[in-house]
């Protein structure tokens, strides 16, 4: 793999721009979106959260990851995104298989995973740890038949530039993508915060990497920018999967707004994504009785999205 991103000679400042840059993705046919929905919205109600026993306000929530499969096959979505963070503490590739088999029973596709790694610190103890840590879970997608893993870049440490900040997300997100490739497995680079907060850098970072299993995961409610949609457009034509959020909160507003999901739509069609649609809900209000209407609603749009 060839790396395509460099520093300039004077100051690390970003050279006039990659070398031979990935172009947009090109799909043949009509846009074409499928309805899933990720563990995470349901993070209340999952038995483990990070290794540990997931406390909410002091009530212990009783889902496991094969609950959730269930609850997606009866709502009608057709892909699960089995979110990393909900795994029981010590799982093996037999309780990854079973997930697999049950999943492919109830009618269910794994749409991918999601970690929360950070890939901005530099040489040294703690990027080895984050990137075996990516690596592991790459592992697992492919034993679970997951395509795709939706991962973080980090955000610059206090005295690190953006660009000594890039570099170093890079060196690591390169090191994983050749496993990522030969597992078959897609790494989503989602715009959530840190060094991806501006959508401009984002499709620089995406653009430096040399890999056909890169691209970006584009979350529909993490721009802060003041122009939201117009940053979704920019990185649409990167986009490998899509997460779907319920609002966002523009640059300077003091409160959030709903998505507009038929804006949302219109600009996943111009840029011809066919994809995953993944509802992840953070509203505040309780997501068992939210979720069902959401995804009624959103299927009726879907059916009407060519």
């Amino acid at each position: 793999m060839k790396r395509r991103y460099f520093l300039s000679m004077s100051g690390a400042v970003l050279g006039a721009g990659p070398l031979g840059a990935i172009e947009p993705i090109g799909r043949e046919g009509d846009p074409r979106l499928l309805l899933g929905l990720a563990a995470y919205s349901f993070r209340k109600k999952m038995r483990w959260m990070k290794g540990k026993a997931n406390e909410d306000e002091g009530k212990r929530g009783n889902w496991g990851m094969f609950d959730f499969i269930d609850y997606c096959a009866d709502h009608g979505c057709a892909g699960a995104e089995l979110t990393s963070y909900f795994f029981p503490p010590e799982f093996d590739e037999a309780y990854l298989l079973k997930l697999k088999r049950h999943a492919y029973l109830r009618g269910v596709a794994i749409s991918g995973t999601a970690v929360g790694n950070v890939f901005t610190h530099p040489k040294g103890g703690e990027r080895r740890k984050q990137i075996e840590y990516v690596k592991d879970w790459i592992r697992y997608a492919a034993v679970m038949g997951a395509p795709h893993i939706r991962v973080f870049a980090g955000s610059a440490s206090k005295g690190m530039s953006q660009e000594e900040a890039e570099k170093n997300f890079l060196e690591c997100y390169e090191e994983c993508l050749e496993l990522a490739e030969a597992k078959g497995v897609f790494l989503g680079l989602e715009n959530h915060g840190g060094i991806v907060a501006e959508a401009d850098a984002l499709v620089r970072i995406i653009k430096a990497v040399d890999s056909p299993w890169a691209g970006i995961n584009l979350d529909g409610g993490n721009f802060h920018t003041a122009d939201p949609y117009g940053d979704l457009a920019k990185i649409a034509p990167y986009a490998v999967n899509v997460q779907m959020k319920m609002s966002l909160k523009r640059k300077g507003a003091k409160e959030k707004e709903p998505v507009d999901l038929p804006r949302l739509l219109k600009i996943l069609r111009e840029a011809k994504y066919q994809g995953w649609f993944i509802l992840e809900y953070e509203e505040e209000a309780d997501a068992e009785k939210a979720v069902p209407g959401i995804l009624k609603d959103v299927a009726k749009l879907l059916n009407s999205f060519c």
